[in-house]
C-alpha cells in the first residue's frame, strides 16, 4: 500500500508539472514565428523542459559539431514508461535477435538537418511541448526520440545571416534581400557537406555521433523534416518509385497508413499536400532510406520555404507563407506521425521482429574481398560504424560474379580475404551497400544510382551465392604492430598504394622530415617496390638531430610499417640517387572558394585536406583572388563549379597560364575544365555530342519529356577505366579504375597525357546511364595532365572526392599534390 501511495503521489506531482510546464513561446518571451530561435535558446528550452519533467523526458547529450554546438536527443514518453527506459531499450533491440516482446513503438523526429531549412527546429520545440501536454495519451505505449537539430552549424548560420539582412518586421517580397542568401548558405554543416547525404558513408562529425544513438534505440519509425522550394506545397509519404526491392510490402503500406492519416488533418485545414512524387527510396545514405534498410518506416516530410521564406514571404499564388504557416504543417505531421505509431505499436512490434528474423532471399549471401589491407582497414572502419560483423576467410576457392569481370568466376581465398555475410543482423543494409548492381525500378531518380562499396574502397571482390566459411575472431592483417625501423639503416622504404601512406606521408612533411619517392618500379631486399614508393634516406634528414625518433614515433602513429636498407644500390631498378628518385617537396596549397565553385565541391576538398589528408590548406575566396600573389602558392585547386564562364576570363586565364608556366600546379575539377581551354586558355577541350540521329526521331510527347532527357543524363554511374600506372598521378594503382561519373560532360586533351580514360564503347558497370549520353563518353578523359612551361595542369572530369566516400578515388588527389612533378 505505502509503494502505491508513493507511486500515485509522484504520478500527480508529474501531471501537476505537465499542467504548469511553459510552452516555447512563453519561455522564449516571444510567439513561435515570429522570430527565428538561436541554436542556443532551443537547446535552453529543452533543458527547461528536461528539468521540468525529469520522470518524463530525458536530454541525453551525443556529441559536438565542429563548431563545438551541442547535439543532443531528448527522449520522452509516459513516467511509468521513463521509469524504465533502459528495459524498454533492451526488450525493443531484443527483437533484432528474435526474443524480447516488447510492445512499445520507438519514433524517432530528425529536424534540421539542412540548417537554412529553419522551420524543422522551431517545430521541434512545439512538437516537445504537445506530446506532453495536449497528446500525452500517445505516450502511453510509444517512445519518442526528438533531435531538434542534426545541423546545429548550418542553422546558426543562417539564422544569423537572416538577422543581419531582414527588414523590420520583415519584407514578403522574395527579391529582398532577406531571402537571397549568398554562396555560403546555410544548408550545409561546417565543411560544407550535405548531412541528409552521408547517412551512410559517416564523413562527418555529426553523422557519426549520430548513428551511435540511433543504433542504441533502431527505431520503428524515422521521420526526416525538410523545406523545399518556396512555392511547392506540403510533401509526405507514400515516397516515389523507385523503391529499392528489399523494401518490405509492409513498409510501403505503413507509408500509406501515415500518409492517410496526415491527409485526414490536412483536409480539415485546407492545406495543399502531395505525395509520391520526387522523393524516392533508392539511394541509400538519406534520412529516409538508411532508418528503411535497418527495418524502421523511414519518411521526409517536406514544408514550402526553406532559406528563401524567412518569415514570411509572397509566394507566387499571391499569397503569404508565414514562419508560423510552416511550424503548423510540421507540427501537424510530427505529431500524426506518433499517433499513427500508438494505434500501432503491435503491429510495428511484429512486423520489426520479422524483417529482422525473416527469411531474406538475397541472390548473393557472402561478399569476399581481397586486395591491399590499407583499403580493407579503411573498409572495416565504416563496417565497425554501422554494427556490420565481418570476417577472415580460410585457405579456399570461391565461385561468384567477379566485380572486376562481371562474370562468373573463381577466387582464391586465404586468412587475408575478408568477408562480408548477408547472414546476420545487419543483413539488409549489407546487402544494399554491397550488391554489384542495385536493381532500379524507375530511371527518374533523386540521386546517384550506384555505390557499391567493393568499387569505392577499390577491393577485388567476388559475389557469392553461398555462405563462405569465415573466422570474426581472427587478428586482422593490419592489427599486426610494425616492427621498429633499424637504426643507422642507409634508407627506410615504404609503399604507396593507399590514404593511409598519403596520411603517412603529410606527417612526415610536417614533421620536416624529407622524402623521396621512386618514379619507376624497383626490387629491393626481396620485395619489388611499385612506382611511388617512399625512401627516407639518412642522409635526406642529416640535419635533422632527432630523425629516428621522430620517424619511429611517426610509424607507431600511423601503424605504417617500413623496410630499412643498408644501401641505395637496388637488386633491379633505379638506383636512390638515381634522377629517377625524386625529391617530394613541401607543397604550399590553396583552393578557390565564393561564387564560380560548387559549395559541396569545395567543401570536399576542404574537407579532404583538414580532416583526411591533415594537410594545412590556404581558402582564396573569389572576391580577392586578383588580389593574391598566386606565387606564394604551389599548388592551386579549382573545385567543380557553374560560374567558372564569368570568372575564368581573358585576363584570369593569361594569369594563370603564367602561374604555371613558372611552376605552378593546378588542379581543375569538373565544371573548372570547360572553361580552362579556348584561344586563349589550355589544350582541354569538351567533347562534342554526337546529334546525328536526332532529326529522325521523333518528338516525344510533353508528357515524356522528362523521360527523354534522362536519355541525356547520367545519375552517378560506376564504369571501368583503363590506366596508366606509370603515371606520376596514377601511382599506387593498376591498369583499371572505377570512377563514379555523375554527368554526361565529357573532353579530349590533344598532346596531353591521360592518366585515366575510358574506352571506345564504354558501358556503366553499375548504376543508370542514358543512352545518348553514353554515346559520347566514347575515349573521354577521366583524369589528365598537360604540361605548360615549368608547372602543369591535372584535370579531373570525374570527382574522386565524391562526397567524401569514394575512397579508391583520394590517392588520385594525393598523387597530385606529392607524386606530379
Amino acid at each position: 500500500m505505502r509503494i502505491f501511495t508513493c507511486l500515485f503521489a509522484f504520478l500527480m506531482v508529474i501531471q501537476h508539472q505537465g499542467q504548469n510546464l511553459k510552452s516555447p513561446s512563453e519561455f522564449l518571451g516571444y510567439e513561435l514565428g515570429s522570430q527565428f530561435t538561436r541554436h542556443h535558446e532551443v537547446v535552453s528550452y529543452f533543458q527547461y523542459v528536461s528539468e521540468a519533467l525529469p520522470g518524463q523526458v530525458q536530454l541525453q547529450p551525443y556529441g559536438y559539431t565542429n563548431e563545438r554546438r551541442p547535439l543532443m536527443l531528448a527522449v520522452l514518453s509516459s513516467p511509468e514508461n521513463m521509469q524504465n527506459a533502459e528495459a524498454l531499450r533492451t526488450a525493443h533491440l531484443q527483437s533484432t535477435e528474435g526474443s524480447g516482446n516488447s510492445q512499445i513503438a520507438v519514433v524517432w523526429l530528425s529536424y534540421n538537418v539542412h540548417g537554412n531549412e529553419s522551420v524543422s527546429t522551431e517545430a521541434s520545440m512545439q512538437t516537445l511541448y504537445e506530446l506532453l501536454t495536449t497528446k500525452k495519451e500517445y505516450l502511453k505505449n510509444t517512445l519518442v526520440i526528438i533531435d531538434p537539430c542534426i545541423n546545429p552549424d548550418g542553422r546558426d548560420r543562417y539564422v544569423n545571416w537572416y538577422y543581419q539582412y531582414k527588414n523590420t518586421p520583415y519584407q514578403v517580397d522574395a527579391n529582398s534581400k532577406e531571402h537571397r542568401e549568398g554562396w555560403w548558405s546555410g544548408r550545409s554543416n561546417h565543411y560544407m557537406f550535405d548531412l541528409n547525404r552521408d547517412w551512410a558513408w559517416l564523413t562527418q562529425v555529426e553523422s557519426q555521433q549520430r548513428l551511435k544513438q540511433f543504433n542504441k534505440w533502431m527505431p520503428h519509425i524515422h521521420v526526416d523534416f525538410h523545406e523545399q522550394g518556396m512555392n511547392r506545397p506540403y510533401y509526405f509519404a507514400p515516397a516515389a518509385e523507385p523503391y529499392h526491392e528489399v523494401i518490405t510490402d509492409f513498409q510501403r503500406d505503413f507509408q500509406v497508413k501515415i500518409g492517410k492519416n496526415h491527409a485526414r488533418y490536412f483536409d480539415q485545414n485546407g492545406w495543399f499536400y502531395f505525395t509520391r512524387e520526387v522523393f524516392d527510396l533508392f539511394y541509400p545514405s538519406y534520412g529516409d532510406t538508411y532508418p528503411t534498410y535497418n527495418g524502421a518506416i523511414g519518411m521526409t516530410y517536406e514544408q514550402g520555404g526553406s532559406g528563401r521564406a524567412g518569415l514570411g514571404v509572397q509566394v507566387a499564388s499571391g499569397d503569404t507563407l508565414t514562419l508560423e504557416d510552416r511550424i503548423a504543417h510540421h507540427l501537424t505531421t510530427g505529431l500524426s506521425t506518433v499517433e499513427v505509431a500508438s494505434q500501432n505499436a503491435g503491429t510495428l512490434n511484429e512486423e520489426f521482429r520479422t524483417f529482422y528474423n525473416g527469411k531474406k532471399d538475397f541472390k548473393y549471401q557472402s561478399y569476399v574481398l581481397n586486395g591491399d589491407s590499407d583499403k580493407q582497414q579503411a573498409l572495416a572502419e565504416l563496417l565497425d560504424k554501422h554494427e556490420i560483423a565481418y570476417g577472415w576467410a580460410v585457405e579456399s576457392t570461391v565461385r561468384g560474379l567477379s566485380f572486376g569481370s562481371g562474370a562468373n568466376a573463381s577466387l582464391k581465398t586465404n586468412s587475408r580475404s575478408m568477408v562480408v555475410s548477408t547472414n546476420q543482423k545487419k543483413g539488409t543494409l549489407v546487402k544494399v551497400l554491397f550488391e554489384p548492381n542495385a536493381v532500379l525500378s524507375d530511371s527518374l531518380t533523386y540521386d546517384i544510382t550506384a555505390w557499391s562499396l567493393p568499387y569505392a574502397y577499390g577491393l577485388d571482390a567476388m559475389a557469392s551465392e553461398g555462405l563462405v566459411k569465415s573466422d570474426a575472431s581472427q587478428v586482422a592483417p593490419w592489427s599486426v604492430i610494425p616492427p621498429g625501423i633499424e637504426k643507422g639503416a642507409y634508407a627506410h622504404i615504404g609503399d604507396w598504394n593507399s590514404m593511409k601512406d598519403a596520411r603517412f606521408l603529410s606527417d612526415l612533411i610536417q614533421n620536416g622530415i624529407r622524402v623521396r619517392r621512386s618514379e619507376r618500379s624497383f626490387q629491393m631486399a626481396g620485395k619489388t617496390w611499385g612506382a611511388g614508393s617512399l625512401i627516407i634516406t639518412r642522409g635526406d634528414n642529416a640535419h635533422k638531430s632527432d630523425f629516428e625518433q621522430v620517424l619511429q614515433s611517426l610509424v607507431e602513429k600511423h601503424q605504417k610499417p617500413l623496410t630499412s636498407a643498408a644501401t641505395g644500390l637496388v637488386d633491379s631498378g633505379k638506383d636512390f640517387g638515381s634522377g629517377y628518385v625524386g625529391m617530394i617537396p613541401e607543397a604550399k596549397v590553396a583552393i578557390l572558394s565564393g561564387e564560380p565553385t560548387s559549395t559541396l565541391s569545395f567543401g570536399e576538398v576542404w574537407h579532404y585536406f583538414e580532416q583526411q589528408l591533415h594537410y594545412p590548406i590556404s581558402v582564396l575566396d573569389a572576391e580577392y583572388f586578383d588580389g593574391v600573389a598566386l606565387g606564394d602558392y604551389d599548388v592551386l585547386v579549382l573545385p567543380n563549379g557553374w560560374g567558372y564562364w564569368s570568372f575564368l576570363n581573358e585576363g584570369r586565364k593569361t594569369r594563370l597560364k603564367d602561374w604555371v608556366a613558372g611552376g605552378g600546379r593546378l588542379i581543375a575539377m569538373g565544371g573548372a575544365l570547360a572553361h580552362l581551354g579556348g584561344e586563349d586558355g589550355f589544350s582541354i577541350e569538351r567533347k562534342q555530342a554526337d546529334t546525328t540521329d536526332i532529326e529522325t526521331e521523333i518528338p516525344p510527347s510533353f508528357e515524356d519529356s522528362s523521360r527523354e532527357r534522362i536519355r541525356e543524363e547520367i545519375t552517378g554511374a560506376i564504369f571501368k577505366t583503363r590506366v596508366d600506372p606509370t603515371h606520376p598521378v596514377a601511382f599506387g594503382y593498376g591498369n583499371t579504375y572505377y570512377t563514379l561519373k555523375l554527368g554526361g560532360d565529357t573532353y579530349t586533351l590533344p598532346g596531353g597525357s591521360m592518366v585515366a580514360s575510358l574506352g571506345e564503347s564504354p558501358l556503366p558497370v553499375a548504376g543508370f546511364a542514358g543512352s545518348k549520353a553514353v554515346t559520347n563518353l566514347a575515349e573521354s578523359l577521366v583524369f589528365a595532365m598537360e604540361y605548360h612551361g615549368r608547372g602543369h595542369v591535372v584535370y579531373m572530369a570525374d570527382n574522386p572526392l565524391f562526397r567524401g566516400f569514394w575512397e579508391n578515388g583520394k590517392l588520385f588527389f594525393a598523387n597530385a599534390i606529392f607524386m606530379a612533378e
